[in-house]
């Protein structure tokens, strides 16, 4: 028999995080797409931290680190993903923003860009 336990992800909405960051807020902002999903696109202020890196980045900061995390979309699983794992690693300020790029674009946000 396999227990497994859910681990409770918070989530932000576009509203949510956009009201945030206009208030100043600088949690730390991630874009967790991999390289084979990754097309260049980045909401203001984020940084790409590819999933497969999250923890090797995660290890640098303090537990109590706020954390949000998004990629490209609510059918994307790749940030409750990472958001699964920093919580596994201890972070309890973490939080996922499932809409990603799709739902921050459809809400007239702009998106800038990372070339490689």
């Amino acid at each position: 028999m396999t227990t497994t336990t859910a681990v409770a992800i918070r989530r932000i909405t576009t509203r949510e995080l956009h009201e945030r960051l206009l208030g100043g807020e600088r949690p730390q902002f991630w874009n967790v797409l991999t390289d084979d999903y990754f097309k260049g696109e980045m909401l203001p202020g984020s940084r790409r931290v590819p999933l497969d890196r999250v923890g090797r980045e995660a290890a640098g900061l303090a537990k109590d680190a706020e954390i949000v995390v998004y990629c490209a979309g609510p059918k994307c699983p790749q940030s409750r993903m990472a958001a699964e794992k920093l919580l596994t690693l201890g972070f309890d300020r973490v939080q996922a923003y499932e809409g990603g790029i799709e739902e921050w674009k459809a809400a007239g946000h702009p998106v800038g860009t990372l070339r490689g």
